[in-house]
């Protein structure tokens, strides 16, 4: 259900917005995280590396498409905090058109490129076909994932958190049901566990849009809609693309960071991807706290609010802090027993740099958590170029960790990439939101005058 996050009290809009939008937020890595669970324990640790080092470039992708639906969505929800319905409708449009278009040119060039760009990173070359093959099928379903993402950004927009959430958990569900049917049952092996992704966001798309059809008239265009301006779609595109360039950028960074991986040989890949899979779905939390922000201060500022802006920050940097702290505990306890899911109790050597990986991580979860806040309130204000900003910072960092400290430290060097990358990026972040809230100018009084 719609609801405005512009009256009321920040504390109990941000904390009750993030909760379905982590629950949300989980079910979309647990894509990721049953492909993995499912190809380990069945196929084994070659078929794992063969999907694990795919993990940049479907960070990548996944980074592209997601953030360039959140951008978009940015717009249309500052025109519902300044309850310009109209507007609303002609937004949703405009991000249709841009999502259909943006997808269809992702899902060619990932086809394309996927040998290519394994071969550059040094594939090792016993799981190279099974690596090539299963990136390009997800690759291919970019159009659907680029909807399916739109669909979930512009309900945010509106402030609701919840439906997305039951809709990623419908899309969930047919994955945990698909794969083994794909993989064990039709005996496609690897590919089949990307068909099984594929298949279940493609029927959670017809879903989603039936339920807009029926449910969220606001962002059903009608006829008239679809006549919207020029200008219209570069405002949107003004969002939307850098902040797809922010994920593209970062995850660049662990692209080449993978390379030197694949030396380490296949038992340090297979422990990095388990490591990866649990590591995202730990920072969920301080993630969502910082989605939570984007939907938040887009509407108030499209309100004017600027004072619940500056208020709703404080909250969110206490709340995502608090949280930051508990889940790097759980991960320096409990990873080993996370990383043991994947590949089973005897994979000793797994288990043990898959826990390194997480302990160290999660000892710098309060810095992403600031990271998160600062980056996505900027993005809901609609600023761009320090964001983006950051994200070179994190490839530079991830780069600088590939380039030198992997050869000087091992697996050690890849594991401080992330904290490293972290720090990076709140260097221009910090400042930045300090500078910007000095600043901050009514946007509906500003597009009167012009």
């Amino acid at each position: 259900m719609a609801k405005m996050l512009t009256e009321g009290s920040p504390a109990r809009l941000i904390w009750g917005f993030t909760l379905p939008l982590l629950a949300g937020n989980i079910f979309q890595q647990m894509y990721a995280f049953v492909d993995t669970l499912v190809v380990g324990r069945f196929l084994g640790v070659e078929a794992l590396a063969a999907v694990g080092c795919t993990g940049g470039l479907m960070f990548l992708l996944m980074g592209f498409v997601i953030g360039t639906a959140t951008g978009l969505s940015i717009y249309t929800g500052q025109r519902y905090g300044a309850r310009d319905m109209a507007g609303v409708r002609k937004s949703a449009a405009a991000c249709f058109l841009l999502a259909a278009l943006i997808g269809v040119t992702v899902a060619a060039v990932s086809v394309l490129g996927a040998r290519p760009v394994l071969l550059l990173m040094q594939t090792p070359p016993e799981i190279l076909e099974d690596a090539v093959t299963f990136i390009s099928i997800i690759g291919a379903n970019a159009p659907f994932l680029m909807l399916f993402s739109m669909q979930a950004n512009l309900i945010r927009a509106l402030g609701d958190s919840r439906t997305p959430t039951w809709l990623l958990a419908l899309g969930l569900t047919l994955n945990i049901l698909f794969e083994p049917l794909f993989i064990l049952g039709l005996a496609l092996g690897v590919p089949g566990a990307a068909l099984a992704t594929a298949a279940s966001q493609v029927v959670a798309n017809i879903f989603g849009l039936w339920y807009i059809r029926h449910h969220v008239p606001a962002l059903w265009p009608r006829r008239e809609d679809w006549r919207f301006s020029l200008r219209m779609l570069q405002q949107h595109l003004r969002l939307g693309l850098p902040m797809g360039f922010q994920g593209s950028v970062i995850a660049l960074g662990a692209i080449i960071l993978q390379v030197p991986l694949n030396h380490l040989g296949p038992v340090a890949v297979a422990a990095y991807s388990a490591a990866q899979k649990v590591d995202t779905i730990g920072v969920m939390p301080m993630m969502s706290f910082g989605m939570a922000m984007a939907a938040y201060t887009a509407q108030n500022y499209g309100a004017g609010q600027f004072a619940r802006i500056r208020a709703g920050v404080r909250t969110g940097i206490l709340m995502s802090g608090t949280f930051s702290i508990a889940v790097g505990l759980l991960m320096y306890f409990g990873g080993g027993e996370l990383i043991a899911l994947f590949v089973g109790p005897e994979e000793a050597q797994v288990i043990s740099y898959g826990h390194l990986y997480l302990a160290v991580d999660g000892a710098c979860y309060l810095l992403l958590s600031l990271l998160f806040i600062f980056r996505f309130t900027l993005q809901g204000l609609g600023q761009t170029f320090v964001p983006t900003l950051a994200g070179f910072m994190e490839l530079l960092m991830r780069a600088g960790a590939a380039f030198f400290l992997i050869d000087r430290f091992g697996y050690l060097g890849a594991c401080l990439a992330n904290p490293l990358a972290w720090l990076g990026a709140c260097l221009p972040l910090v400042p930045a939101y300090f500078w910007v809230r000095r600043t901050l100018r009514d946007p509906i009084a500003e597009e009167k005058a012009g």
